[in-house]
C-alpha cells in the first residue's frame, strides 16, 4: 500500500512540460511592459506633460501678425472741398492782388478729393500680460497638479493588473495542480485496476468491483477533459493580457502551506501613502485652484504691449510703430461671477468630504483585507491538515479492501476523498496569494 501512496504523491510533485515555463515575476514584468491599460497610462502622463509645457507659454509675450490687401470698385473716401466758402474778405483782396484771374476763378470752383481705392497693410504686435487675476500663475499649478495626477493613475492602473495578472496566474497554477491530481488518481485507479483484474482471476474478488474502478476511471478522464479546456483558455487569457506570443506555456510556483504572512501595517500610517488617498488629496488642491481660477476671471487683468505697423492707404508708403497698455474690468460680468465662485466653493467643500469620508472607507478595506488574509491562512492550514487524514484514511481503507473487510466503492470513496483534499489545498493557497496581495495593495507595502 506505501508504495502506492508514495507513487501518488510523487506524481503530484511532477512538473508538467511546456515550451516555456514562467514564474511570477517574469509574468508581472511582460504584464507592466506589454498590458494596454499601462500603455494607454504613459500616454497620459506625457499627454498632461505636454500640457504643462503649453501652459507654461502664457508667462511670455503673445505675438501676432497681421496683414491685409483690398482693392475697391470705387474709392472709399470721397469729398468736395470749396475754398471760396472758409475764405475771409481780407484774404480773398489779398489773393486777388497776388494771383493772375485763372488762378482766382479756379479757387472759387470746389475741389474733388478721393482716396483708399486700393491699399495694404500690415502690422505685427507682442502683448506682455502683467496681472490676470492669478489666472496664469494658477493654471500652471494646475497643469502641474494634472502631471502628478496622470503619474498616480500610473500607480493605479500598475496595481490593477498585477492584481489581474496574478488572479490568472494563480488560476493557472491552480489548474495545474488539479491536472497532476488527476493524473496522480489516474494511475493510482491503474493500479487497483491491475490488482482487482488479478482477484478476479483467482477468485477472491467480484466482477462488480471492477466496474466500479472502471466507472471512476471514466470520471477522471471527463474531469481531465474539462481541466484540459479550461488551461487552454485562461492560457489564452493571460497570454493576451500579459503580452505573451504563444499560448503552449507553463507556470512554476510552489505550493506551499508554511508561506509566512504579509507584515501587518499600521493602516492610518498606510493611509497617507496609498494611491487612491493620494488622489484624493490631489482632487481637494485642484479644486481649490479652480476656485481662485474662477475668481481670477472677475478681476481686472492688465497688459503691456508694442506693435509696429506699415500701410500704403494713402498712396504713399508709411511704417509708424507705438507701445501701448490695456486694462480690462470685468462689471457686469461680476454678477454671474459671483455665482460662479460659490459653486467653485461649494465643489471644494464636497471634495474635501469625499476625502474624509473616502478615508474611512479605505482604512475599513485595509481591516477586512487583513481579516481575509488571516482566514485564508487559517484555511490553507486546515486543507493541508485534511490531506494528511485522506492520505491515513486511504491506506486504511486500501488495507482493509486487500484484508476483504469492506466494499470497493469504501476504497473508491476514500481515493476520492484524497483527491478532493489535494484540490481544496490547490484552491486555498491560490486563495491565499490573493488575498495577500489584496493587502499589499491597499496597504501600498511590497
Amino acid at each position: 500500500m506505501k508504495k502506492y501512496i508514495s507513487a501518488f504523491l510523487c506524481m503530484l510533485c511532477c512538473n508538467y512540460v511546456a515550451a516555456q515555463t514562467y514564474t511570477l515575476e517574469q509574468i508581472l514584468d511582460s504584464a507592466r511592459q506589454n498590458n494596454i491599460a499601462i500603455r494607454n497610462a504613459q500616454l497620459d502622463i506625457e499627454a498632461s506633460h505636454q500640457q504643462r509645457k503649453e501652459v507654461f507659454t502664457k508667462y511670455f509675450p503673445s505675438i501676432s501678425a497681421s496683414g491685409l490687401w483690398f482693392r475697391a470698385n470705387k474709392y472709399m473716401a470721397e469729398t468736395k472741398i470749396d475754398p471760396s466758402e472758409n475764405m475771409s474778405p481780407e484774404l480773398g483782396a489779398a489773393l486777388a492782388q497776388a494771383l493772375p484771374a485763372e488762378a482766382l476763378a479756379a479757387l472759387a470752383n470746389p475741389i474733388s478729393v478721393t482716396m483708399m481705392k486700393k491699399g495694404a497693410l500690415a502690422s505685427i504686435v507682442a502683448t506682455q500680460p502683467v496681472f490676470a487675476g492669478g489666472q496664469i500663475i494658477n493654471g500652471n499649478k494646475l497643469a502641474r497638479l494634472g502631471e502628478e495626477v496622470s503619474t498616480l493613475q500610473l500607480q493605479l492602473s500598475e496595481n490593477e493588473v498585477q492584481r489581474t495578472a496574478e488572479e490568472y496566474f494563480w488560476q493557472l497554477i491552480s489548474l495545474q495542480e488539479k491536472m497532476k491530481t488527476v493524473d496522480a488518481a489516474s494511475a493510482l485507479l491503474a493500479d487497483i485496476a491491475k490488482d482487482v483484474n488479478v482477484a478476479l482471476q483467482a477468485g477472491v474478488a467480484l466482477r462488480n468491483d471492477l466496474l466500479q474502478v472502471q466507472l471512476r476511471q471514466n470520471d477522471i478522464d471527463s474531469q481531465k477533459l474539462r481541466l484540459q479546456n479550461g488551461l487552454s483558455l485562461v492560457r489564452m487569457l493571460l497570454a493576451q493580457y500579459c503580452g505573451l506570443r504563444d499560448t503552449t506555456f507553463s507556470l512554476q510556483a510552489t505550493i506551499d502551506e508554511s508561506t509566512p504572512l504579509p507584515l501587518h501595517q499600521d493602516h492610518q500610517q498606510a493611509l497617507l501613502t496609498t494611491t487612491e488617498y493620494q488622489l484624493l488629496g490631489k482632487q481637494v488642491e485642484a479644486a481649490r485652484l479652480q476656485k481662485k481660477m474662477e475668481l481670477g476671471k472677475n478681476l481686472p487683468s492688465v497688459a503691456v504691449g508694442a506693435g509696429y505697423t506699415y500701410h500704403n492707404l494713402l498712396e504713399e508708403d508709411q511704417t509708424f510703430g507705438m507701445v501701448f497698455a490695456t486694462i480690462n474690468i470685468p462689471i457686469t460680468d461680476w454678477w454671474g461671477g459671483s455665482h460662479a465662485i460659490k459653486r467653485r466653493k461649494l465643489q471644494q467643500q464636497k471634495a474635501e468630504q469625499e476625502l474624509a469620508d473616502h478615508a474611512e472607507l479605505l482604512e475599513i478595506k485595509m481591516q477586512k483585507a487583513w481579516n481575509d488574509v488571516q482566514e485564508a491562512s487559517q484555511q490553507l492550514i486546515i486543507a493541508q491538515r485534511g490531506i494528511e487524514q485522506a492520505e491515513e484514511n486511504l491506506r486504511l481503507n486500501r488495507n482493509c479492501y486487500q484484508a476483504g473487510t469492506i466494499r470497493m466503492s469504501d476504497l473508491l470513496e476514500a481515493q476520492l476523498l484524497y483527491q478532493q483534499a489535494c484540490d481544496k489545498k490547490t484552491d486555498a493557497f491560490a486563495a491565499y496569494q490573493n488575498k495577500s496581495l489584496e493587502y499589499r495593495l491597499a496597504t501600498n507595502s511590497k
